[in-house]
């Protein structure tokens, strides 16, 4: 993550958000500034990620899960990122990130972020990521317990499905071609 000043004034901001439930949007606006273009003119697609970085902070903390993140010392960590670029983002023009839980597997949480300007979709992307602790990866389901949550994971959307699958058989390849 490399916009470490927005990361600071969204943490003094944190502790303001209000609480949100599991399946809840968190939203944050950002701007295009100069340092997030590249040499034609708009947006670099790098910066993408780096905001979305910050999407998922901001999404863990209006759910109540970072103080657990930060009380057990659990550690983010993504494990794949997929965009489609939709629209360009100019320098100084406002954008708002709407990040959002899909669903989980049992190794996996699934979520959709979406940049969005002047009421249009400039980019979507899927994510799957999932929480690290000392020794090894936390269930799902202890997370989920203690954030409140009992009930089965909602259906997988059939787009989110493919890139799953397409993620399952890239993995499986490499391991071909690593033997």
């Amino acid at each position: 993550m490399n916009l470490y000043l927005r990361l600071l004034c969204m943490l003094l901001r944190i502790v303001r958000l209000p609480r949100r439930g599991l399946f809840d949007d968190s939203r944050v606006c950002f701007r295009v500034l100069p340092s997030d273009c590249d040499v034609n003119l708009h947006m670099n697609n790098g910066r993408y990620l780096s905001f979305m970085d910050l999407g998922r902070v901001h999404l863990v903390a209006q759910i109540g899960l970072l103080r657990l993140v930060v009380k057990n010392r659990w550690k983010p960590v993504l494990a794949a990122a997929e965009i489609n670029f939709i629209r360009s983002l100019a320098p100084l023009q406002k954008f708002e990130l709407v990040t959002r839980v899909i669903t989980w597997d049992e190794k996996y949480v699934y979520m959709e972020q979406l940049f969005e300007s002047r009421g249009e979709l400039c980019a979507h992307a899927f994510v799957k990521g999932l929480l690290l602790g000392s020794h090894a990866r936390v269930s799902n389901a202890d997370v989920l317990k203690a954030l409140g949550y009992t009930d089965a994971p909602p259906p997988m959307p059939e787009e989110l499905r493919i890139w799953a699958e397409l993620g399952s058989a890239k993995k499986q390849r490499a391991e071909e071609l690593g033997d």
